[in-house]
């Protein structure tokens, strides 16, 4: 289609100064910081989803209603400095409504492309498996290819760009399942889980110290300086042991008798990613086999499909994936636990 239609992307190969990792690892700790002062107790979850933001994937927040999941996004999103957008998922959304559409200019005669809510840093997709399958693909491009095509032309999304997805997962009644192909498009699937009574007291404590419901972050870092912290994830080094522990354990899932089909070459791809950020975050600028457990349940459950028969016995994914860790023999890394080699050349 004809238009004057403008993308307002930054350009994909610009060029930005490098970062070191001892200031990606700062800037994380900072950023983790001032999550967790509206986030009560989630630490490990919380950890895992800035590790899939700086390994530039993205995450399924995937819980009961109530446990912190829009709220954990919107905290992330300022802490970062990022254009947020909520994308509230219903049954009768249409993709345009997430792509962005054509309008008729009145004025000049002429179509213009204006812009959906994907073209963001931080999208949130809340409920998306409350969407119709056609919806649901038209994040699968942006996701994948972050761009987007309309009526035959294609807008590149700016960067950093993550979806955060939300999705209930003990409540089917107007649910749309999420296909096998767009679930192994997210990096990592993190679930919060209750908080104990002490950490549902301190939320307490803290909503009445606020005296209102909104929370604000003042932003720790913006969205140049993401764009800097994940390029540098690149200079982690993974040893060759620990590469080919990742593929093992990836290899295991697929001869499992508890799984009808394992992991792909994907689900490789995400341990290493995830485990490099894991690494950062720890102060280190390389990987353990710690790291890469660490990250296996959260990158690996969502890319595994349970035999049938298993589905009425209610087996827990993430059991069988720690069961997988603990059989594979993890190597002995040469690395020691040191920070000497943050900075870069």
């Amino acid at each position: 289609m004809a238009g004057n239609a403008e993308t307002g992307t930054a350009p994909r190969d610009a060029r930005v100064a490098p970062i070191s990792l001892d200031e990606v690892s700062t800037h994380s700790q900072a950023v983790l910081k001032a999550v967790q002062s509206v986030i009560v107790g989630k630490e490990e979850p919380l950890k895992l989803v800035l590790a899939g933001i700086l390994a530039g994937g993205h995450i399924l927040l995937e819980d009961l209603p109530g446990l912190g999941k829009t709220l954990t996004a919107r905290c992330f999103a300022q802490s970062l400095g990022l254009d947020f957008r909520r994308l509230q998922f219903t049954p009768d959304l249409l993709p345009a409504d997430v792509t962005g559409s054509f309008l008729y200019n009145q004025k000049t005669g002429e179509f213009v492309y204006r812009k959906g809510p994907v073209h963001t840093n931080l999208l949130l997709a809340d409920e998306i498996n409350r969407t119709p399958p056609k919806t649901q693909s038209a994040l699968l491009e942006a996701m994948q290819e972050r761009q987007v095509s309309v009526e035959g032309e294609t807008y590149g999304l700016e960067r950093p760009f993550t979806v955060l997805a939300t999705s209930n997962p003990i409540e089917f009644e107007g649910t749309y399942q999420l296909p096998e192909a767009q679930l192994d498009r997210f990096l990592l699937r993190v679930s919060f889980g209750y908080p104990d009574e002490n950490e549902e007291w301190e939320v307490l404590q803290r909503r009445i110290g606020r005296g209102r419901e909104e929370t604000d972050l003042d932003p720790v870092i913006d969205a140049a300086t993401l764009v800097k912290m994940q390029q540098a994830l690149e200079h982690v080094t993974v040893e060759d042991s620990v590469g080919r522990y990742m593929v093992a354990i990836v290899a295991a899932s697929r001869r499992h008798s508890q799984l009808q089909a394992g992991a792909s070459p994907r689900g490789s791809l995400a341990l290493m990613l995830a485990s490099r950020a894991l690494a950062v975050l720890d102060g280190r600028d390389f990987v353990t086999p710690d790291d890469v457990k660490g990250v296996a349940s959260a990158a690996l459950t969502h890319r595994i499909t349970l035999r049938p028969e298993l589905w009425m016995r209610r087996i827990d994914p993430a059991t069988i994936v720690d069961d997988i860790c603990r059989a594979v023999e993890a190597p002995q890394t040469a690395q020691a636990p040191s920070y000497s080699h943050l900075q870069q050349q």
